[in-house]
């Protein structure tokens, strides 16, 4: 069993950065695909990115690219998220999750996912 635990959320202005970090426990890391997800009040939970278990390869959605990058650390068991030039529209709570994965697989649905963290949020003001 995979225990997550993000961390690094809070109020930020509208232009500026967070770093997530979503800390793992309980299970082999770098067996798992890792991603990020976030849902805001009265939306479905989306995608936000995910990273390959080597960490060599990543996917971001199209509403974060060029502005968010997903990164993981294997010796530390830690999967991050640095967000910048963050927009009200990021506002959310965000969530990581872990998958079993192939090596080189970069999974983007959510379903695919076995354990999730209980999130953190992140406030934008405008």
């Amino acid at each position: 069993q995979v225990q997550l635990i993000e961390s690094g959320g809070g109020l930020v202005q509208a232009g500026g950065s967070l770093r997530l970090s979503c800390a793992a426990s309980g299970g082999t890391f770098s067996s798992y695909g890792m991603g990020w997800f976030r849902q805001a009040p009265g939306k479905e939970r989306e995608f936000v990115a995910a990273i390959s278990r080597s960490g060599h390869s990543t996917s971001n959605a199209d509403s974060v690219k060029g502005r968010f990058t997903i990164s993981r650390d294997n010796a530390q068991n830690t999967v991050y998220l640095q967000m910048n030039s963050l927009k009200p529209d990021d506002a959310a709570v965000y969530y990581c999750a872990a998958a079993r994965v192939g090596y080189l697989t970069v999974e983007r649905r959510d379903f695919e996912y076995d354990y999730w963290g209980q999130g953190t949020e992140v406030t934008v003001s405008s």
